[in-house]
């Protein structure tokens, strides 16, 4: 009697279980998307960021949820990345949203702008302070969603094949430089070239460019710049904290189960994380290298800042006159990092600076 019991509920049991396994698998279904990267897979620090979130993805779901990732050239070129995402071609893209400004300037804030953010004021914006989903609204009817997934640090200003001193300088050179800044350069006579970064060397080599800007020196020896131009700019003022986006196809996005969407949301975080601290430890003594090896170190002098900050600051007004969008989310990011810097200035920068002139002595 008891074993004819047994059996009748675990018979009830099983059928329990073979109605509840379809709604467990709907929450978690298989799924395969593909990524492509705006950059080559030689840098392993921002195309690397692409394949640290993957992983992070594919982990977390026991590998239901696979995130193939594609160099770029692989599927499209670097700079066709958003398209990609935007028309379908691939569910998400990872890219720098600056690349884009050709079809609205709004793009570059996304990124970064001449005089904007550091690196940690541009996390903090786009993640708790209201610029993502300012960023997020801007995006909807380009047909993607943004999460941030990676950020260079303050970057350098670039390989020049002469020595700069004055604005005037500038004039005539034509220039390797992406997103707003080639704009506010144009002001100052500088040509703007936009390459995607697999291109940037042998344009350099060949002299269809003068100069040429990229990221850091970690980055920025492993293409090989030092060997095509001797004198190395600081610092990139155009880009004090450019983050990267992980561009996600909206309807994609979408259909994806809550729980989806929590992880790739998580995994883009450790994206953003990894990349910021892999340049923060490569860069340094990458600029040894390149110093020891004959690179000749320069800081743009005053002028040429001052200079910089007027463009610029002409660029903005222009731009803001005839752009609501670009005025909505400048206006935004300006008033975030002047209450920012009213912070900075007290601990980070008293203690930077300190430790920057007792580094001997400790």
């Amino acid at each position: 009697m008891k074993r004819r019991e047994f059996i009748k509920v675990a018979g009830i049991g099983a059928a329990g279980a073979a109605i509840a396994s379809p709604a467990i698998a709907q929450s978690s279904p298989e799924i395969k998307w593909r990524m492509t990267s705006s950059f080559p897979k030689s840098l392993d620090t921002i195309y690397g960021a692409a394949e640290v979130f993957s992983k992070a993805v594919a982990e977390a779901t026991d590998n239901k949820f696979q995130i193939q990732v594609f160099a770029a050239g692989e599927i499209v070129p670097g700079l066709q990345a958003l398209d990609a995402a935007s028309n379908g071609t691939v569910e998400m893209a990872h890219t720098a949203s600056y690349y884009y400004i050709g079809k609205d300037p709004t793009f570059a804030i996304g990124t970064a702008v001449p005089f904007g953010l550091n690196s940690r004021m541009q996390t903090a914006w786009l993640q708790v302070g209201g610029g993502g989903e300012l960023f997020n609204e801007f995006l909807k009817p380009h047909n993607v969603v943004a999460l941030l997934a990676g950020n260079t640090g303050c970057q350098m200003g670039g390989w020049f094949r002469k020595e700069l001193k004055e604005p005037s300088d500038l004039s005539g050179l034509k220039m390797r430089i992406g997103g707003f800044a080639g704009r506010v350069l144009t002001k100052l006579g500088v040509v703007p070239q936009q390459v995607a970064g697999g291109d940037i060397y042998p344009s350099l080599e060949k002299g269809t460019i003068d100069a040429a800007e990229w990221v850091g020196p970690y980055d920025d020896e492993k293409l090989g710049f030092q060997k095509v131009a001797k004198y190395y700019y600081y610092p990139g003022w155009w880009e004090g904290g450019p983050a990267l986006h992980n561009l996600i196809n909206l309807p994609k996005w979408e259909s994806l189960p809550a729980g989806y969407k929590s992880i790739l949301k998580s995994a883009s975080s450790l994206a953003n994380e990894t990349m910021q601290a892999r340049y923060d430890a490569y860069n340094p003594p990458a600029l040894k290298r390149l110093v020891a090896s004959g690179t000749q170190l320069r800081p743009f002098t005053a002028s040429i800042m001052d200079a910089s900050l007027k463009a610029a600051n002409e660029v903005y007004a222009e731009t803001s006159a005839t752009n609501a969008n670009f005025k909505k989310l400048y206006e935004a990011m300006a008033a975030f990092r002047n209450d920012q810097y009213t912070w900075w200035q007290v601990a980070e920068y008293g203690f930077d600076s300190f430790q920057i002139r007792s580094r001997t002595r400790t």
